[in-house]
Order: structure tokens, then sequence, then C-alpha cells
């Protein structure tokens, strides 16, 4: 039975809620083939052998990819009263990744095989070993209390050697580990065309988040905009991180895209204004055509919780539905950190130990005056953090659908919602031959480009180019035929539903974006 589209309201949200059926992608090689065979994403570097863990977006994939961050700017930026955008640059200051701890603090547990030389990262594979150890024993001893071995997790690395000697090697079978030892995850260069590539004072990083470009603005932007507490900070921006094992297609790389703000409260109000911001970032996922069913929160315990964290939700999408224990389904979509009042703190130059200046290199002191209290403190803040990245793979998935034809083909049906959808319209001529049918089609896509964007295509019958259009996610086929040059109307086929309307081309524009959603 073909899925419905509904539109309705939650809370009072300022958007429309897209819902549809739980019917998404069997896993996520299904969505690498789609999206090299339509063009969506294409391996990097591919004529030279590839570049592990490196994607180049093709023509769909980067519409899809700007709808998805136009979105959440929207959302995020402007349709709210209390928040500012920023775009930070990539490069910083040295002293900037001293201060908010990276330098120190930005690794990740890292081992090798000695026998086949591969590298892990250890807290994966105790990850992998505790689940895996889970469904063995739900297996073995169905209804019965199952053990873990997370409290091992608590005592640093030194528990972790004990437990990695009960994991064996993913690439060899082999248990012959090295020491866990730390590994920053930060990319190192230098500036300056004389520097030396081991100069200490011309090392730089390409920044691992874009967090810290916005709290070393946050005086700035406060001032200019003349701010007052609560207000937020956006930026969406690429990040880079040397990830030790990157894969699963564009879920995790060592090059990303991210979506960030930094919301700034009083403290004391921050518990509050985090679950707000938790539940509010959840419903903003499902308006985008994201089904419930794959979502979940999950309340990051005390022993994951960074050093600056008093309280971390992550939003989990099921990236791996093919996996046999759920619990292996889940991975992180979204994090909401309340990150206290750690980060200004960090970057000012007034908090002081033991008589002494912590930071010595901050020339301010980002603190702020309440005038309606007349108090001074140093904001919490609030982190809804997204990659972009993940976010795109989220919306592929779940917009995966398939249907079988009366014929008995089956056909991909990629139902995303219409804002996200890189073409919203396909101008299609039933006969490319007849020049008074192809002049009109042309002139239709023509009329409604400025409006959405539409496509003119004519390389190949009716049929296959509607197959094209479903399984890139085009939201409407228009079809120009013979009886349009005697009725000025067109046929307009629905994606989700392959019903088909006659519309009126002087009506057709506004019929359309009452379809799709077209405010403007």
């Amino acid at each position: 039975m073909e899925d419905c589209v509904h539109a309705l309201i939650i809370y009072r949200l300022p958007f429309t809620i897209y819902w549809r059926a739980n019917l998404s992608a069997p896993n996520i090689e299904t969505i690498v083939s789609l999206s090299k065979r339509r063009g969506f994403v294409f391996p990097s570097s591919e004529i030279y052998g590839g570049l592990g863990s490196a994607w180049d977006y093709g023509p769909l994939g980067v519409e899809l990819s700007n709808n998805v961050k136009r979105a959440w700017w929207r959302w995020m930026v402007h349709e709210r009263d209390d928040m500012e955008g920023i775009d930070s640059s990539i490069i910083l200051n040295r002293a900037v990744w001293k201060y908010s701890g990276h330098e120190d603090t930005f690794s990740d547990p890292l081992v090798d095989c000695k026998e086949c030389k591969s590298r892990f990262r250890f807290d994966k594979l105790i990850d992998e070993y505790i689940l895996s150890d889970v469904a063995r024993q739900r297996v073995e001893n169905p209804g019965q209390p199952v053990k873990r071995e997370l409290p091992l997790l608590t005592e640093g690395w030194r528990g972790l050697s004990i437990l990695r000697e009960k994991i064996n090697c993913p690439n060899c079978g082999k248990k012959n580990w090295t020491n866990p030892r730390a590994f920053n995850l930060m990319f190192r260069t230098t500036i300056g065309a004389a520097a030396e590539e081991d100069d200490p004072n011309a090392l730089v990083y390409l920044r691992p988040e874009t967090a810290q470009g916005i709290f070393i603005n946050f005086l700035n932007v406060q001032t200019t905009m003349r701010r007052k507490i609560p207000f937020g900070i956006a930026q969406i921006g690429k990040s880079f991180r040397n990830e030790v094992t990157p894969g699963n297609f564009i879920f995790r790389t060592r090059e990303f895209e991210q979506m960030e703000m930094e919301y700034f409260v009083r403290p004391g109000d921050d518990e509050h204004v985090h679950q707000e911001w938790i539940d509010y970032c959840h419903d903003w996922f499902i308006s985008l055509g994201i089904s419930a069913e794959n979502l979940r929160f999950y309340e990051q315990p005390a022993e994951e919780l960074a050093h600056y964290a008093k309280r971390t939700v992550d939003i989990h999408y099921r990236f791996f539905p093919e996996r046999e224990d759920e619990e292996r389904q889940w991975d992180e979509l979204m994090g909401i950190a309340n990150r206290t009042d750690f980060d200004l703190k960090a970057h000012s130059k007034k908090p002081e130990k033991d008589g002494e200046r912590i930071n010595k290199d901050s020339t301010e002191d980002l603190s702020y005056f309440d005038e309606a209290t007349k108090e001074r403190y140093y904001p919490y803040v609030i982190e809804p953090a997204a990659g972009v990245n993940r976010t795109v793979l989220a919306v592929l998935m779940d917009a995966y659908t398939e249907r079988t034809t009366d014929k008995g083909e089956k056909r991909v049906i990629l139902k995303l919602h219409p804002e996200l959808a890189p073409i919203k319209v396909a101008v299609l001529p039933l006969a490319k031959n007849k020049p008074e049918i192809v002049a009109l089609a042309k002139q239709i896509k023509r009329e409604l480009q400025p409006a959405m964007r539409a496509v003119y295509d004519d390389t190949g019958g009716i049929g296959k180019l509607y197959a094209r259009q479903d399984e890139v996610g085009t939201p409407f086929c228009i079809t120009v035929d013979h009886q349009s040059l005697e009725d000025e109307a067109v046929t307009v086929r629905d994606r989700d539903t392959w019903e088909q309307e006659r519309v009126k081309v002087s009506e057709l524009q506004e019929h359309l974006k009452r379809r799709l959603g077209i405010r403007f």
C-alpha cells in the first residue's frame, strides 16, 4: 500500500511536520550505490584510486546538502528573534586550541595489532566487544539478566588494558595488541612562507570544530548586535579531524561540515533551556521527514561526558538497520550539550588560580554584565551540534522506498521532503520530435525556474523519465503532450502516489508552490 503524506503541526512549532511511514534503506551500501549511480556522492580522487574517507558531492548531492543547510539556517536563525549568525576562520590562532583544551585532550585512545599492523580506536573495539557479549548472553540465556562489563570503562586505560585481552583483531583474529596511547585528532600545518615544518611558532591547526570560533567572537557579536542574555550564535562550516578509523560512507570522514549553535544563558537557567533544545532539535529532524521510529535519545553517562559538560544528550539515528542486535543499529546524529561556563572562562583574561591568570594570552574578559540585575557572570552555554554529512545520510536512508509496478518491476522512490529535494519539478515532453511540444516544455521550465529548481529532460521514454525522477526524489513531473497544445494544460504527476492531474499552464506555478510548500 502506497504510504501517504500528511501535514500537521505539533506543539505550535514554526514549521510543518512532514510525516510518512517507517520505510527506509536496508543498509548504507544501498545508499552508496544509489548515490554513485544518480550523482549524489562520488568517491574522491577516484581516477587515482581514491582517498580513504574522502567523498565528493555530485550535482544532486550538493543541492541536497545545500538544502539541508538552508533548512537548518532558516529554522535556527531566521525564524527566531534571539539568534545571530557568524562565519569564522578555519585556521585560528594556536592559543585558541591551547586554552580550549584541544592541544592536550582532543585525542582518541589508539592501539595497533602487532601481527597485521592494523590500527584501531580502542574505545570502539570496547564498544563492539560489549555489544557482542550482550547479544551472546541474550541468545545463550534468554530471559536472564544481562551482565555488562561496563564498569571497566570507568577505570581509564588501565581497565581498558585488562579488557583488551579478550578482544580479537577484526582484521587477522589475533590478540597481540600494543598498549593504548593518545592520538591527537587535529590536523597540523604551518603558516608563513619561510616557516620550517618543526617551527613551533609557525604551527597552526585546521579547526576540529566550529564552536571555538563562536566563543572567541562572543563579545564582538554581543556588543555590535546589542544582544542581551539569552541569545545564540550559529555557524555552518567545515571542520577537520584525523580520525583513526573513518568509514561507513559519509558517516565518519576526516573532512566534514558542521551546523553548530552556542546558546548563552544565565547560570541557573541552563538545565531547563537545555531540555527545551533537546526536544526542539528532535522535532526539527521529524520536520525533515525523518521517521520518529528511526530516532532515539541517548543520555551520555557520566564516564562518557566531556570534561566541560554538565549533561549531554545525543539524538541517535538507526544508521545500521541490518545489524541483528538492535543496540548496534544506532549511532549519533546530533549532540546537545550543556557546556557550563567553561568556554567563555577559558578564553577570558580575568579568571585566576593561586593569584595568577589562567589565560595569560587573552586580551578580553568574556563575562557578561546584566543591567537588569546589576550582576556580572560568565554565561552558561547550550550547544546543539549536528553534522551536515550525517544529516544528509539520514535523510537519504529514511527517504528510500521501493515499489513494484503492475508489470512486476521494482522501482526505487526517494521520498524526500519537498524542501530538501534537489530538483522540485521535472518538465518532460511526451514527444521530443515535435518542435511545438518541446518549445512549450522549455518555456514552462524557464517560467518555473525563478521560483523553484526545475529541469527539462527528454533523454528517454516517458516511463523511464518518471522512474529516473522518482529515484532522485523529484516531487513532481510535468508532462507536456499533444493535448497541451490545444487546451493549454499539462499533466502533473505526484512522486509518492503516482497520481496524475491536469493543470492549466497559467495556474501551474501557483499550484506547484502550494503543493511544495513554497511560502515566498
